[in-house]
């Protein structure tokens, strides 16, 4: 059966990442999925995922915070028989690093990649969705958006500046009908995240074992079902973490 909606998402890596869990998930419920990210190898792994599984999917490569390259995914993905319904914002940049090693230009990269690839996700599609009759803007935030630590100062800079943006989103798109979520992703997603230097090690996954990880088809679930919220009962943030984990 041919698709009769589309999605972007943006951030999508290995096919055991949050990105690729997210575009299966959409590309399950129905949606051609774009699929948008910095390697085109992965990005075309994930899309022979897809359709292997009978789904629809369009790989492009691209950064997140460039606003023509995502103008062009935009209007090649929102056509009329299969309108845009929804994006999912998944990119997300930063090292470990202590506030004194810490240079200008890595916080000026977190701060690109989260808040204005952020700005330019949500302002290069809600006007669309608005004249489509409402959508779905799904944003994925972490721990470091409610609280900066070290070894991660410029990552919760960026996330915590991305919350701020998408709150401000919320308010002014939601009565026109765009819903637009916030997700908390508490913890260590299973999978890749674990080998980048975003991954704390030693921490309460590593003490506890495979149960303290986030699973990433699990979290692509909840979005699908957020995107699938009545309007009369929305959730604008939502946070995730294993049953395990303290808080």
């Amino acid at each position: 059966m041919a698709a009769s909606g589309s999605a972007i998402v943006i951030g999508v890596g290995a096919v055991g990442g949050l990105g690729a869990a997210v575009a299966r998930r959409f590309a399950e419920g129905g949606l051609r999925v774009h699929v948008m990210g910095r390697t085109q190898a992965r990005l075309e792994r994930v899309v022979e995922e897809i359709e292997a599984a009978g789904g629809e999917a369009v790989a492009w490569l691209g950064d997140a915070a460039d606003r023509p390259r995502l103008d062009g995914v935009v209007d090649e993905a929102d056509q009329d028989g299969c309108p845009l319904e929804a994006v999912i914002f998944n990119a997300a940049s930063g090292h470990r690093q202590s506030f004194l090693d810490m240079t200008a230009a890595n916080l000026e990269e977190a701060l690109r990649t989260s808040v204005l690839g952020g700005f330019h996700a949500g302002q290069a599609t809600a006007a669309r969705l608005i004249a489509r009759g409402g959508g779905s803007l799904i944003f994925t935030g972490a721990t470091a958006s409610l609280r900066g630590r070290p070894p991660f100062g410029a990552f919760a800079a960026g996330k915590a500046g991305l919350r701020a943006l998408v709150q401000a989103m919320a308010r002014e798109l939601a009565p026109s009908g765009v819903h637009v979520i916030h997700a908390i992703i508490d913890g260590v997603i299973a999978g890749p995240v674990r080998n980048t230097g975003l991954a704390p090690p030693g921490g309460q996954a590593t003490r506890r074992g495979e149960g303290a990880l986030l699973n990433p088809d699990a979290i692509a679930d909840t979005y699908w079902a957020l995107h699938r919220q009545d309007r009369s009962a929305w959730t604008h943030e939502i946070d995730l973490r294993p049953f395990c984990e303290p808080f």
